[in-house]
């Protein structure tokens, strides 16, 4: 048996997964909740009521995509919480927490709790074709709507399998955020990021920043105003989206430079869903070789939680042996 079933109920997708083990290939089928228009997310009640009614709807899709008999499963995993901190929780989670609890009690499975933050990265590595970094230190960029942080990811030889540890982050507004907020005032659909970066790449305009970071922290809400200012000023929309992104840019490599300072030359991986945009993958990949997931991968999904779960079960047997 060769099947590991994923499950992450996060903010903004309900999603699962099944990784193939044998194949080393991932199923994964995933929903975006529903937001409605001119709102920029949803409350947690919500939330956890739309991935309730959708998990049973996933989760058969995602039998019939990979043809696995349920039988077959070795072990499953799920995202418990948004990060690798005490404290760490958001009810989202715990509609994919039920349905993997069930899934895993009916089936007699071995279940082991992620992070979602985990999860990301993970997913990053296995689209990237650099697994060989859960055995290694490196550094981990996770830049979304709801998380931008800087994180030093290390092995874990217990359940979780990679220890993430934020070290830096934004101090007021996040990355997506701030692109969201760009997109609603300039009338895009939520979440904003694939419309802010195809209209960015029609500006030929060329921006110069002065970031300053606190302590290695970072600020966005100067940038949710001069996008403002630029909106009453008539400036253009590709205009407008493009100083936002390389702001956004910026920013980030600034905290690049700094962590990397501190921390020694070690590889960055970026995952979230922020970093699909085309300028931050050119900017990042180009200046420091940085590993990025596919844009299938980089956004909220469940594949990430799968093959950790094999990851755990691999550790569970060399203990034993």
């Amino acid at each position: 048996m060769s099947f590991y079933l994923g499950i992450d109920t996060s903010n903004y997708t309900t999603s699962a997964a099944i990784y193939d083990s044998r194949e080393r290939q991932i199923f994964h089928v995933k929903k975006p909740l529903p937001v409605k228009p001119g709102e920029l997310g949803l409350r947690q009640s919500d939330a956890v009521f739309h991935h309730t009614v959708a998990l049973p709807e996933i989760v058969e899709r995602l039998f019939e995509s990979c043809r696995a008999d349920i039988n077959g499963l070795t072990a499953a995993g799920v995202s418990a919480r948004p990060r690798d901190a005490e404290g760490s929780y958001m009810p989202c989670f715990l509609a994919g927490v039920s349905a993997a609890r069930c899934i895993a009690a009916v089936n007699h499975l071995p279940l082991t709790l992620f992070s979602h933050q985990a999860g990301h990265v993970a997913a990053a590595l296995y689209s990237a074709k650099k697994l060989e970094l859960l055995s290694e230190k490196f550094i981990a960029f996770h830049v979304s709507g709801g998380t931008t942080e800087v994180l030093r990811v290390t092995p874990d030889s217990g359940d979780s399998v990679i220890r993430c540890e934020a070290l830096l982050s934004t101090l007021d507004l996040k990355a997506g955020q701030a692109i969201d907020r760009v997109g609603k005032l300039l009338g895009m659909p939520f979440p904003s990021g694939q419309y802010v970066d195809e209209l960015s790449r029609e500006s030929g305009r060329e921006y110069t920043f002065h970031i300053k970071l606190k302590d290695g922290h970072c600020s966005l809400s100067g940038l949710e105003n001069k996008c403002e200012s630029m909106k009453r000023a008539g400036e253009s929309g590709a205009d407008i989206c493009r100083y936002c992104v390389e702001y956004i840019a910026a920013a980030l490599d600034k905290m690049a430079e700094y962590v990397l300072q501190k921390e020694g030359d070690l590889p960055l991986v970026f995952s979230g869903g922020v970093t699909s945009n085309t300028l931050i993958r050119a900017r990042f990949t180009g200046k420091y070789g940085a590993v990025f997931a596919e844009s299938e991968f980089a956004a909220d999904n469940a594949a990430g939680v799968a093959l950790l779960a094999q990851c755990a079960m691999r550790e569970l047997r060399i203990k034993n042996q």
